[in-house]
């Protein structure tokens, strides 16, 4: 495991997106840091915007099979995404993709007033079951936790109903902790897939234990 910053941020977890195909990162990162996201998640990356930002993971959501974008996601980068994945803009007001919905190989929770239509796009698009929810009771799912295929790390404050629900859709086991030295917005701090994980540079090394044992390093 590896603790990094991206634009100068320990909230990594805004400015990449990593599955078990694929690695996003902006454009203009070090050399060094892209080397090192590469070696802990045994993808290669490529260095992209989504909505002509580089808040990569703040608008885009994926899994191995796809990605989904903010509605804002210019022609142009809807092209150059192709050529790493497939991809879909997500037809709804709410552009924070990455906050709402929190996704893996198997499942998505999605923000709860997400439209009937987007959920039939996650579910046939990522080939997930899908479900409307909170964590901590914050409709901004996808930066209270970090699933991958192996485990998921939530917010220390969601609830006992929540995690129970949580479990049960993604047939796993869900554990609370944190990172960058208590943040509970762990899905903005944290980037991880089945092979490794980077969290932010603030976070302590009772974090790191913990998220190691969530997402089962």
């Amino acid at each position: 495991m590896k603790l990094l910053r991206l634009n100068d941020s320990p909230f990594i977890g805004n400015f990449a997106l990593a599955t078990n195909e694929y690695l996003l990162l902006p454009p203009h990162t070090p050399p060094k840091v892209k080397e090192d996201f590469e070696e802990e998640l045994g993808v290669k990356a490529r260095c992209v915007t989504v909505g002509e930002s580089n808040l990569i993971g703040l608008l885009a959501c994926g899994n191995s099979k796809g990605l989904i974008v903010s509605p804002y996601t210019s022609d142009f980068e809807i092209k150059q995404l192709e050529k790493i994945t497939r991809v879909r803009r997500l037809p709804s007001i709410l552009s924070a993709v990455g906050n709402i919905i929190l996704a893996n190989d198997d499942a998505a929770l999605v923000h709860p007033k997400l439209s009937d239509e987007c959920i039939e796009l996650i579910a046939d698009f990522l080939d997930v079951d899908v479900w409307r929810g909170t964590i901590a009771n914050l409709r901004t799912v996808g930066a209270m936790a970090v699933a991958t295929g192996r485990g998921i790390l939530v917010n220390p404050d969601i609830t006992d109903n929540e995690l129970s629900r949580l479990s049960a859709l993604f047939g796993l086991t869900p554990l609370r902790g944190s990172a960058n030295f208590g943040s509970g917005v762990v899905g903005s701090s944290i980037v991880a897939n089945d092979h490794g994980c980077v969290a932010g540079s603030d976070t302590t090394a009772v974090e790191v234990m913990r998220i190691e044992d969530a997402l089962e390093l």
